[in-house]
Formats: C-alpha cells, structure tokens, sequence
C-alpha cells in the first residue's frame, strides 16, 4: 500500500512521525512524504521514505492565497496517486481534505493543535472555523490529541463525532527515550523550556518568572531552547530575545538535533503554552523522567498530574509560573528524584507511541477497506 503523509515541515515528519513512519515501512508499505523541502528532507529519504516537496507557508493567514493550495495538493497528489493520506497541520488538514476528495483519496487528519485562529477571535478564526466545518466532512477519520479539542470541533458543529477519536498526541517512544542511570540534581538548579520563540508559548511569561525567581535565586539558570521564528504577529523578534539573554533572563540555547540530551541536563521542564494538542517536548521530558511546570490549559494539562509529578499554573499568569516554579526548586532531592520517577511512570502508562501507532494502522486499514 503507498501511504502519503502530508505536513508543513519536512522537519515536522523527522521529530514527530519517524516512528509512524518506520512502523508503516516495516509492514511494507511505501511512505512518500509530502512536505516543504528543508534540511531534514533527506533524512527522511535516508529512512526509506520516498520525498515530494510541495511549498507551502506555514503561518500564512491569506484565505485567498491558501485556497490556491488546494491546486497545488491535488496535483501533488494525483501525482502520487497514494491508497490514504495521512495529514497533520492546519493547511494540509483543511485544503488537503478538499483536494484529497477531489481526487478520490481517502484521508486521514490529526488535530495536533488549534493554534492562533483558536485562542484570538477575529474575521481570520471565522474564516478558518468555516474552511474546517466545510472540510471535515470528508476525511475518514479525525485524531485529536485531547479531548478538549475534540469537544469545541463538536459544540462548534465543525466535524461529525462517528468519524473523531482522541490519540495522547503523537505518543513518545519511552524505549529511546530514557531516564539518566542515576540522578544528579544540577548546581546552579536549572529551568528549561524547549520551544520556539512565539508569544502563544508563553515565553513572555517566562521571562517575567525569572525575573521574579533571580530575584531570590540570582544563581538559578533559566534556559531556552527552539528556534526564533519572526512569522506574522505571534513570533517574538530576535532581537527581543537577544536582549532578555544579554540582560540575564535568558539563558538562549538556540537549536538543537540533541534535545534529550540537553534536557538531561535540565532540572525541571517548563511550558507555559496557551492551548497546545499535546505537546511533544513535555512528553519527551517526562518520558525522561523531569519535573513538569506547565499551564492548565487543554494539551498540557493532560501530561500533569498536579503534585505528583510537576504542577500546573494559571495560564498567561507569569507570577503564578514563577511560584510553581519556586515549588519545585525547593524540593529536596529525595522529592525531585520521586517527582521525576512519577514523570517516567505517567510517560509509561499514558503516552507510550505503540498505542498511537496501533490506532493509525487501526484507522488505515478501515478507511481502505471502503475503497
């Protein structure tokens, strides 16, 4: 069977669907991905997928422009003539869905999460929640990554529930990523939030935490890792970073393909996000066994069992962050060794990929059987 799996990131695929993908090439099907080209395209080659670059901006926001996507999908598609697509973020899910039908393939979406058209109200979400109710009607199945997201596309009429199922994000593989031999609480104590530099992020909020934490604890290390992305109106502008780093709020890390291992190094995880699917970076630490600060807000919420093995803090709120995040520094080590274990545990129980896996050869396999 060829498979299509469909992002706005070549990047996107590599470090968050290599396992999928790996699955779906070892029970011998053929992968082609369908991605704007970047530095990780090749990697995918090098993994056995097939590679089609279809451009496409990823925070563009033009109604009237992305509607010409959907020339550019279907030809795409047509092209490669796939069994089923597998598709993941807005653009793909939204204008990949209406070319997908028009060229006869069946579709499977994920919801990985709502993004700005969701959390700010304006002309822009009324478009987009009308494009999402138009295109919905017609994939096979529809993944979300929790169940907060599902009920609004529920309560907003925006997809049919016989057709929706919520999967813990895109899973983590807990076999790779796994706790240190032995715990070592760092000296200075550090704080580290993996993430690209978007306000929706909360990294604003960040800041303001360590300014109140250095405050206290001058020594603490308050670190960044992700990219800066300037797109639109909800990157926050390098040169802002630069001066939160040169003033001693930030530690920037800049980018890294080593992100376990950083975090290794790490004391806590922080994500103070405003809405998130279920992110990717939480399970990753978590799996390694790190203490989690994070909002109580859908998607993250969900990787946080309040004192057991992190906290969850008022979202936009960067004095509630900065006490939540003073708990945990206060720990004993006994305290933070047990909080990290109980990470490691949820990680186990709750968010291991081969039940994500499962679901998509599941959901594969009843969309192709309709054919």
């Amino acid at each position: 069977m060829r498979i299509a799996i469909v992002i706005n990131k070549s990047w996107n695929i590599f470090n968050f669907r290599l396992s999928l993908v790996k699955a779906l090439l070892g029970a011998g099907h053929e992968v082609v991905a369908i991605a704007p080209e970047d530095a990780y395209s090749a990697k995918l080659v090098a993994e056995g997928c097939q590679f089609l670059h279809l451009p496409m901006e990823s925070k563009g926001t033009n109604p009237v422009k992305d509607l010409l996507l959907i020339k550019s999908f279907l030809k795409a598609y047509r092209q490669v003539k796939p069994d089923v697509i597998l598709q993941y973020t807005i653009k793909p899910n939204i204008y990949g869905s209406i070319a997908a039908k028009l060229a006869g393939i069946p579709t499977i979406n994920n919801v990985s999460g709502l993004g700005t058209v969701f959390i700010v109200q304006n002309l822009v979400s009324k478009v987009a929640m009308a494009l999402y109710k138009f295109s919905f009607q017609f994939p096979a199945k529809v993944f979300f990554q929790n169940q907060d997201d599902k009920q609004l596309f529920l309560d907003r009429n925006l997809v049919n529930e016989s057709i929706t199922e919520v999967l813990p994000g895109s899973g983590i593989d807990t076999n790779r990523f796994q706790p240190a031999a032995e715990f070592k609480r760092q000296d200075p104590f550090v704080f580290l939030m993996v993430s690209r530099a978007l306000y929706e992020k909360g990294l604003v909020e960040y800041v303001e935490a360590s300014k109140i934490l250095k405050a206290k604890y001058p020594n603490l290390r308050i670190q960044l890792l992700g990219a800066i992305d300037e797109e639109g109106n909800i990157g926050i502008k390098r040169t802002l970073v630069e001066q939160w780093a040169r003033e001693g709020w930030l530690e920037y890390l800049g980018t890294s393909d080593d992100v376990a291992g950083l975090m290794h190094r790490a004391d806590c995880v922080v994500l103070p996000s405003y809405r998130e699917g279920t992110p990717r970076t939480l399970l990753e630490a978590a799996a390694l066994g790190k203490p989690l600060v994070t909002t109580n807000v859908p998607g993250c919420k969900e990787t946080v069992i309040d004192g057991y093995n992190g906290y969850l803090c008022e979202v936009r709120n960067g004095a509630d962050l900065a006490a939540k995040m003073e708990q945990v520094y206060l720990l004993s080590d006994q305290d933070l060794e047990e909080m990290g274990k109980n990470s490691r545990q949820l990680a186990l129980k709750k968010f291991d990929e081969r039940y994500v896996i499962e679901r998509y050869f599941a959901a594969i396999a009843a969309a192709t059987s309709k054919r």
